[in-house]
């Protein structure tokens, strides 16, 4: 005799006869409501801090190559977008460590975050003033918003790009990426982090004298 089959469970769970999602896929959502919030929240700080929207000069530029000159850091992208790609990658693989049992997306969330945190930062006086004293950006007056913002995005590149690359393809990348740096700009994601921490001379005037 073959069993009898309900209504009930011949259409499944709620949504899943239609082929709608489970009540469950709400959460999935939650993440990018949460990074544009965070990333609002940054803007509005970074004002706050002085900051302005854009270059002061009027210019509306995607890409400012000059690493020495007064577009650095006040349009969209530049020469130093590669190193916070760099910051992605590093902190994909931290946090895929740290926080493992945390889902892709709210990871994704915290790493940008973070990121967002230390631009902040980054554009407090204090940091500002460091840079002009101890490194070889004298003239630095901190990042427009949209600036940060384009940084925040090359973030979110490197991050992205980490988990495609996996763990040695990602340690490959930095590498090249750091080279290429160097023998572009004189400068790299971890010359800066040293500079900051441990300002060298010698460095500061094979940096200058490029």
């Amino acid at each position: 005799m073959s069993e009898s089959v309900t209504p009930r469970e011949s259409a499944g769970a709620p949504g899943e006869a239609q082929g709608r999602p489970g009540p469950g896929w709400r959460k999935d959502l939650w993440p990018w409501p949460a990074i544009v919030a965070v990333l609002a929240v940054a803007a509005y700080q970074l004002r706050r801090q002085g900051r302005l929207w854009w270059c002061s000069c009027g210019e509306l530029y995607l890409w400012s190559g000059d690493t020495r000159g007064a577009h650095t850091s006040q349009h969209l992208f530049d020469p130093y977008s590669f190193t916070h790609i760099l910051h992605g990658v590093v902190l994909c693989g931290v946090l895929a460590w740290a926080v493992s049992r945390l889902s892709p997306l709210w990871r994704f969330c915290l790493a940008v975050s973070l990121e967002t945190l230390w631009e902040v930062f980054e554009n407090s006086d204090f940091i500002i003033q460091r840079y002009r004293a101890a490194t070889v950006s004298l003239g630095y007056q901190g990042d427009t918003i949209a600036n940060s913002l384009g940084d925040i995005a090359s973030f979110g590149i490197g991050y992205v790009l980490a988990g495609r690359l996996g763990f040695r393809g990602s340690l490959a990348f930095f590498a090249v990426t750091e080279a290429v740096l160097l023998l572009w700009i004189g400068d790299s994601l971890l010359l800066n982090i040293v500079m900051l921490i441990h300002p060298m001379e010698g460095i500061k005037a094979w940096q200058m004298g490029r």
